[in-house]
């Protein structure tokens, strides 16, 4: 926008008004701008001014007239038809776009030594390691567990030097306010960036926060909030006293009800109400409503806290530097607490006090058990519960991110070839249990943890349907296709919520040590590159585990019939054990005919 100097007349209307200037030469405005609506402001240093020529809905039905009252402005531009009063300290060093209304604020400042959060490195896991992952505004779920890969190694280096580029290029010259932005009754905003349609209402404290709304997609800050060194995507909201510290929201994300998160990701409609985070990395569906929970030390994703769930990080007296994972769809039931170090297969719903360590990757599905002194393993159960089925259902009908711009990849596919592979190891390893621990065993031991006789043989059942449910799927997707490469039929991998073939990971991580690559963007595009040619990778992988499974040197048409019978019978026992449990929990009285008769009717 082109700006003129103040006319002698607009200098005297101003001065009418109660308005001071240190040098009026130093104030700029419009070609159309008339001094009507600015009362009692005070301007310092080079301030530049847009016109108040329209009011501005400030509150749903109740419009006012733009213009300035009861200001402090210092090296400040501000665009056309704005709502500016009550600034009880000052805005200094800040460009305001078109349409905003900031009322009631304490103060608005930045310094030149801004980095609005970008670029900020948090040890996420390890909490007292080295710092591994980096913040900035292009962060996705993918990167995060990406940079937790390749954290220590001269490829994590590379990466920050990409992320620091990217950093400088982007980064304004001086901190911002976009258009139609709302700051009322806020005490501090300091060396924070505020796009789009934002609202901030009732805020304590912001301080090098970037905060990433859009037209589709707002961000709300509400009352009592305290936000440091953070980075807040689209969508998303923090409200309700939250305290937020050194931390990453990403799209669509909650947190409120004075939740403290210090040291943390989240990503991708993760919920976050009450309880605590630290050095925690919350991949895409994180959930944890309760007052007395605390996700510390952990990677979850798709995952669901009970109340007064707790992890510790201090297994021993060292420091806090332990640290586990919680592989996708895990839960935890109230009163669970799990001691780390410790690996949780997918989908496994853990209960009671867990301190052994377990390393339950290979056993998906599980129960795991535990009353502070040994824990006991159920494995496969949760295949065949309600709560699995309708977690899988629910988790892509929940996502309310808009649909254009997605930036962290979320593939749904419960079944993936990560989980089926886990599924086929754990079949494995119960048998080979049987064989070296006797068939007549009323327990088996696995990793310190115990397994009855009777569960271990339904278990091999499970892992067996698991793997039939996946093979019969993808036949009816590809028939008798020929697989297109070699590409994923090696091990496979969960980047929180992007599923990908290690070898394509490695290929990633080879070319970033090569310094390959120019740009960060670049990283972000071979990820999604992997998820664009998932369903190839897939089917790849199936057509191995079709041959291995029924030991076949290739597949003809008598074979696909044959193995599809068997999966559809695979299925339908599925679907029934489906039904058994949800016709159990009716059992038990608490549960109406409707909402029973409902559920049956939705499985298929």
């Amino acid at each position: 926008m082109n700006y003129r100097p103040l006319t002698e007349n607009e200098i005297l209307t101003l001065q009418a008004h109660g308005c001071y200037a240190e040098d009026w030469t130093s104030v700029s405005v419009a070609e159309d701008f008339t001094p009507d609506f600015i009362v009692n402001t005070r301007f310092y240093g080079e301030v530049n001014i847009g016109v108040f020529q329209k009011s501005i809905e400030v509150e749903e039905g109740f419009w006012r007239h733009s213009g300035i009252n009861n200001a402090t402005l210092r090296n400040v531009t501000i665009g056309d038809n704005c709502v500016i009063e009550n600034i009880g300290y000052y805005i200094s060093n800040y460009d305001i776009g078109d349409e905003c209304c900031i009322c009631n604020v304490g103060k608005l400042s930045s310094t030149g030594d801004a980095t609005y959060g970008q670029g900020n490195v948090i040890s996420v896991l390890n909490e007292g390691g080295d710092g591994n992952i980096i913040i900035f505004d292009g962060l996705t779920s993918q990167m995060a567990a990406y940079m937790m890969m390749i954290s220590g190694k001269e490829e994590f280096s590379t990466l920050k030097k990409l992320i620091d580029s990217y950093g400088e290029t982007q980064r304004p010259q001086r901190a911002c306010v976009g258009y139609r932005v709302k700051i009322l009754n806020t005490t501090e905003i300091c060396n924070t960036i505020i796009s789009d349609e934002c609202e901030i209402c009732g805020a304590t404290r912001l301080n090098e926060c970037s905060i990433s709304g859009s037209v589709e997609a707002s961000v709300y800050i509400g009352h009592d909030v305290i936000c440091e060194n953070t980075i807040i995507g689209a969508g998303s909201s923090i409200l309700d006293g939250a305290k937020v510290d050194n931390s990453f929201v990403g799209e669509a994300c909650h947190i409120g009800k004075g939740f403290s998160a210090e040291a943390s990701v989240f990503f991708a409609n993760s919920y976050m109400d009450n309880g605590e985070a630290c050095a925690a990395l919350c991949g895409p569906f994180t959930v944890s409503h309760h007052k007395s929970s605390l996700l510390i030390g952990g990677q979850y994703s798709f995952y669901n806290a009970g109340s007064n769930t707790n992890f510790s990080n201090h297994a021993y007296k060292i420091g806090p530097i332990h640290w586990g994972i919680m592989e996708r769809g895990c839960k935890t039931a109230s009163g669970c607490h799990l001691l780390w170090p410790a690996t949780i297969g997918t989908f496994t719903m853990c209960m009671g006090k867990i301190q052994n360590h377990p390393d339950t990757k290979v056993l998906p599905f599980s129960y795991l058990f535990g009353d502070g002194t040994t824990s006991t393993i159920v494995p496969g159960r949760n295949l065949v519960t309600v709560g699995t089925y309708r977690d899988i259902n629910k988790w892509p009908k929940r996502d309310v991110r808009p649909h254009g711009g997605r930036q962290s990849i979320v593939n749904f596919d419960w079944l993936n070839p990560m989980v089926v592979a886990e599924c086929i190891e754990g079949k494995k390893t119960l048998l080979a249990l049987r064989q070296e621990q006797g068939e007549n065993n009323a327990y088996y031991t696995y990793n310190g943890c115990n397994i009855k006789n009777r569960n271990l043989a339904k278990g091999i059942e499970y892992y067996d349907m698991a793997i039939k449910l996946f093979i019969g799927n993808m036949l009816s997707q590809h028939g008798d296709d020929l697989p297109t490469s070699s590409i994923g039929t090696g091990e496979w991998l969960d980047l929180c919520g992007l599923p990908a073939p290690q070898s394509e990971i490695d290929i990633l991580t080879s070319d970033l040590g090569d310094c390959a690559m120019a740009d960060i963007r670049e990283v972000s595009e071979r990820l999604m590159n992997i998820h664009k040619h998932y369903d190839d990778y897939k089917w790849n992988f199936a057509y191995r585990v079709i041959i291995d499974t029924y030991q076949l040197d290739t597949l003809t048409a008598d074979d696909i019939s044959n193995i599809r019978e068997d999966c559809d019978k695979a299925h339908e026992d599925w679907l029934n054990a489906i039904r058994h449990d949800a016709e159990n929990e009716y059992a038990m009285g608490d549960v109406e005919d409707t909402t029973l008769q409902k559920f049956l009717s939705s499985i298929k």
